[in-house]
């Protein structure tokens, strides 16, 4: 893993043709040179100083209390398609690391072959049958390593896809936790949207009643009429949210949307936890994306030194034995061994600019990964702060709608007081009852989003990673 700014290869590499002294001399000048990191903030925006941070662990939803939540997310990180697509792919890449791992190595090979010859003249045939067994083995000295930059650079896109499939996981979870809480919110409020329409409706009755004997107006009737409309279409409307959000969250677990469900009806079994952010420099350990973009940034510092290397000298050093005869009985003899060894050395001298234009790609490509670093971090400080700003807010929102909420209680109680005494009517009481359930609602919704930001704050901070 690469420190904060990582590093560029600089070189003034200029190889002269076929000369392995001069091309070792050449390769003297290689260096490293730091690259400022984005400078870190003492602590987060929004955050208390004074409050102690929260630790955060691998199974960071069950903080919500939610048997239910665990399960699904359990079930999600088994069979939701992305991650699989994402095992895959990492499995994919640890192989490639492997594979570019054993070029460090000498290769071996045996072989065992059989040639016929046959042929006819004036003097007769004659035919022969020659056969052999053959071991062989070739190594390329690794001098400029050219071998171990191409086994690193496989090796750091192996943890590339290591800390992308980190970062599925993450999202997916944070969505699962997401969905969840919006089904669970959607049913809780249809619920009080099916009573506040019921009640809408026993309104209208008495409303009717009342025009029939003249003691209310036309523009009575039609007003409570239209909020009967209104409250029907909020049923349809949240009854129609339910179905959508319900059937993506069966996809994001993996599951068929037909018959999924969930067994919560309201956030009442819910906790709401306070998430306390730690050390801004904490997000370089935990979050996943940055570890990609670190490795991302190794990756392309190891393909500086594969495009380096090319420019320079390759040397093979190759090795045979074995024995060969007319017949395979005669193979084994001991009188009929071969052997032999080779060496080989390649110096590129003119390839029309395409070696140094892969280094100056090469080099590019390091400048391209160190911009994507620096900007993921600066995106992931920016998620930190936008959930903590979401956060105080919701915190301002649901506190406005608990005492939203209270008052309306209050109101509908002192209604039904006053109804039973008689100094109010059962129209009043109808009236207070249905604020009582619009309040209620805006409860839910502010709960919810509540519980949804600090999901999106958990996956800001890396979750348990």
């Amino acid at each position: 893993m690469l420190p904060w700014g990582a590093v560029r290869m600089t070189s003034a590499i200029n190889p002269s043709a076929g000369l392995l002294v001069a091309s070792l001399w050449l390769t003297a000048p290689l260096a490293f040179a730091a690259t400022d990191a984005p400078t870190l903030p003492p602590h987060f925006a929004g955050s208390a100083l004074d409050e102690a941070p929260t630790a955060l662990t691998a199974d960071w939803w069950t903080a919500y209390a939610s048997d239910e939540l665990s399960t699904l997310l359990a079930a999600g990180a088994r069979d939701n398609l992305d991650i699989q697509a994402a095992i895959a792919r990492l499995q994919a890449a640890s192989a490639r690391a492997r594979a570019a791992h054993a070029s460090v190595l000498p290769t071996v090979d045996a072989g065992l072959g059989a040639t016929h010859y046959a042929g006819h003249s004036n003097a007769g045939t004659a035919q022969e049958t020659d056969a052999g067994v053959l071991l062989s083995a070739s190594y390329e000295l690794d001098f400029f390593g050219k071998n171990r930059a191409i086994a690193d650079s496989a090796g750091a896109q192996a943890a590339v896809s290591r800390a992308e499939r980190d970062t599925v996981v993450l999202a997916t979870q944070a969505a699962l936790a997401a969905g969840y809480f919006t089904v669970v919110s959607l049913r809780e409020r249809l619920h009080w949207a099916e009573v506040d329409l019921t009640t809408a409706q026993r309104i209208l009755t008495l409303v009717e009643a009342r025009h029939a004997a003249q003691a209310v107006g036309d523009a009575e009737l039609a007003n409570e009429r239209n909020r009967v409309a209104a409250a029907t279409l909020t049923v349809v409307d949240l009854t129609a949210q339910e179905a959508v959000a319900r059937e993506s969250l069966a996809v994001l677990a993996g599951r068929d949307p037909e018959g999924f469900g969930v067994t919560a009806t309201d956030l009442g079994g819910l906790q709401l936890p306070s998430v306390v952010p730690d050390l801004p420099a904490t997000l370089l350990q935990r979050r996943p994306d940055i570890q990609a973009a670190q490795a991302q940034l190794h990756a392309a510092t190891a393909q500086v030194g594969v495009a380096t290397a090319a420019l320079l000298p390759q040397i093979t050093l190759g090795a045979f034995a074995g024995p060969q005869a007319l017949t395979y009985q005669d193979m084994f003899k001991g009188s009929n061994e071969t052997w032999g060894v080779s060496f080989g050395l390649l110096q590129p001298i003119f390839h029309g600019g395409a070696l140094r234009a892969q280094k100056r790609g090469a080099e590019a490509g390091v400048d391209q990964a160190l911009a994507d670093y620096r900007q993921t971090v600066l995106v992931a400080f920016a998620n930190v702060s936008d959930a903590l700003n979401a956060l105080r807010f919701d915190a301002q929102t649901l506190q406005a709608q608990v005492e939203s909420e209270q008052a309306a209680a209050r109101s509908l109680d002192l209604a039904k007081a006053q109804f039973r005494i008689g100094a109010a009517s059962y129209l009043q009481l109808l009236d207070a009852t249905r604020s009582w359930h619009l309040a209620r609602m805006g409860l839910i919704r502010a709960r919810a989003t509540s519980l949804s930001d600090t999901t999106a704050l958990y996956a800001a901070l890396g979750g348990g990673f």
